[in-house]
């Protein structure tokens, strides 16, 4: 196996960093990985903000449910989904251009999500863990007001970078379903109670799995946080509706 299907195997979220600093360099390196990732029609249908601002960091750590270790955090990158900078240069330019839609606001997402992913592995490959948080699509209100997110640009994803403590490297890594259940072929293919059981029964530990899925179902799916993600995406959408 080469080293970076390894790094990919063995990369996990990251929250408790050392106080060893990223480097400018190691900063440049992450943003240029970033930014050569694949792109829909090499438009690069991103925004990438570097957040160094404390009290800014800060007000990001709570307004994302409430997480201090973003606050401290070495490095902070959100990654915005951005329909707006072509939107703007086809009007300055008398292309009349249609207003963007839902359609460009998913192909955006994809780029973004690519290009955050991209500085994921750059990072790892550095030995500089990091953690996504995706609660960067709640709050839709105070998250464009804390970014001064303009009308179609859409916080899809932030990411948190950081040297990983001694604990955190040694921490086993969550387990995944098995690729039998994952990679399906020629179609998708639906599976019935027991197989889903099976496709979960590596993350309940040693909880019974009705026990388990109830818990997680109310503790992650049917959560205020989750349903408060749902209503901010709405409000983003409103943009691309209009």
């Amino acid at each position: 196996m080469n080293q970076v299907i390894q790094q990919l195997k063995e990369r996990k979220s990251v929250r408790v960093f050392t106080d060893r600093q990223i480097t400018s360099e190691e900063v440049s390196v992450i943003l240029e990985a970033a930014v050569n990732a694949p792109t829909a029609g090499n438009q690069q249908l991103y925004t990438i903000i570097r957040v160094t601002d404390p009290q800014l960091k800060a007000q990001l750590a709570e307004s994302c449910d409430h997480q201090p270790f973003i606050a401290t955090a070495p490095l902070v990158l959100v990654f915005c989904a951005d329909c707006r900078k072509w939107y703007k240069t086809f009007s300055e330019y008398g292309c009349n251009p249609r207003k963007p839609g839902v359609g460009d606001l998913l192909l955006a997402v994809s780029d973004t999500n690519i290009a955050a992913q991209n500085a994921v592995v750059a990072a790892q490959s550095l030995g500089i863990g990091s953690c996504y948080i995706g609660d960067i699509m709640e709050n839709a209100e105070q998250q464009r007001k804390l970014l001064s997110l303009p009308p179609y640009v859409f916080p899809a994803a932030m990411l948190v970078f950081g040297y990983p403590t001694a604990g955190q490297l040694e921490r086993p890594k969550p387990p995944r379903s098995g690729m039998r259940h994952i990679v399906h072929e020629n179609g998708y293919r639906d599976m019935d109670a027991p197989e889903l059981e099976k496709m979960l029964s590596v993350k309940t530990g040693n909880r019974p799995f009705r026990e388990w899925i109830q818990a997680f179902c109310n503790r992650k799916y049917n959560s205020d946080f989750s349903q408060e993600m749902t209503r901010s995406v709405q409000v983003f959408l409103e943009d691309f509706q209009k």
